[in-house]
């Protein structure tokens, strides 16, 4: 059920035996493990703690890292994407009557997303939402917020490694069921960003298109290769 890479386990079967995995657990952080969470989980303390908790599932949510279990001859089923599993954890919610809270990006993008999922899921309920722009060392009133809204699913999008800072930090203290950070999906909710092309995401070519409509995210892709580095000696050390 989990292929390990490095210092992390995996999931490694399809999207569907996942959502069924976590419906039987109490409590789950969900990490979108793409070699760049992943890199940034290997060199900070925290976020290794966190997403080697027994409270934490990665899933396989880029090409790195499907490519990096078939390097250690343990190959995922299949790449998970998280804005996929966001969406289908919502529809349950709309359907089983559970609350979400929904934390992060600009006011804007947030109503936006908050609007555009209403009118999608009209018996979603939204328990409470806030924008990512806050102290992450000052931010009680939020974190009481968040508990006081009784919310099932907390999705938080602010970027790695910030969303996943808060989570490490907070998870503890708040009585969500799931918690999962979403990068920028509130973005794509809103209608600021579109997704990928059908075919491009079946050839697991989402992130050229992501660097075409944003150019910026080409300095992100140095983690890939690095990533993909230390599996290859960290397997040939251990093989």
């Amino acid at each position: 059920m989990f292929t390990r890479i490095l210092k992390f386990d995996v999931f490694n079967r399809s999207k569907l035996e996942f959502l069924n995995y976590i419906e039987r657990l109490s409590k789950v952080n969900i990490v979108s493990g793409n070699p760049e969470i992943l890199y940034s989980g290997l060199n900070d303390s925290r976020l290794l703690k966190s997403f080697t908790s027994e409270n934490t599932i990665i899933i396989p949510d880029g090409l790195g890292t499907v490519l990096a279990s078939k390097m250690v001859r343990s190959p995922v089923k299949e790449k998970i994407a998280g804005i996929e599993v966001m969406e289908a954890l919502i529809e349950k919610c709309s359907r089983e009557g559970k609350s979400i809270y929904l934390l992060g990006a600009r006011q804007n993008i947030l109503e936006d997303c908050i609007k555009n999922l209403i009118n999608k899921y009209p018996d979603l309920n939204i328990a409470g939402s806030h924008n990512g722009y806050f102290d992450l060392d000052n931010c009680e009133d939020i974190i009481y917020d968040i508990d006081k809204s009784g919310a099932y699913i907390l999705f938080v999008a602010m970027g790695a490694p910030r969303q996943d800072i808060f989570i490490a930090d907070n998870m503890n203290r708040l009585p969500c069921t799931i918690y999962m950070g979403v990068g920028g999906s509130f973005d794509v909710f809103s209608g600021k960003i579109k997704r990928a092309p059908s075919w491009m995401i079946k050839l697991g070519l989402e992130w050229l298109y992501r660097v075409f409509k944003e150019p910026w995210r080409i300095k992100r892709l140095s983690s890939i290769p690095k990533f993909l580095l230390k599996v290859m000696l960290y397997n040939k050390k251990f093989s």
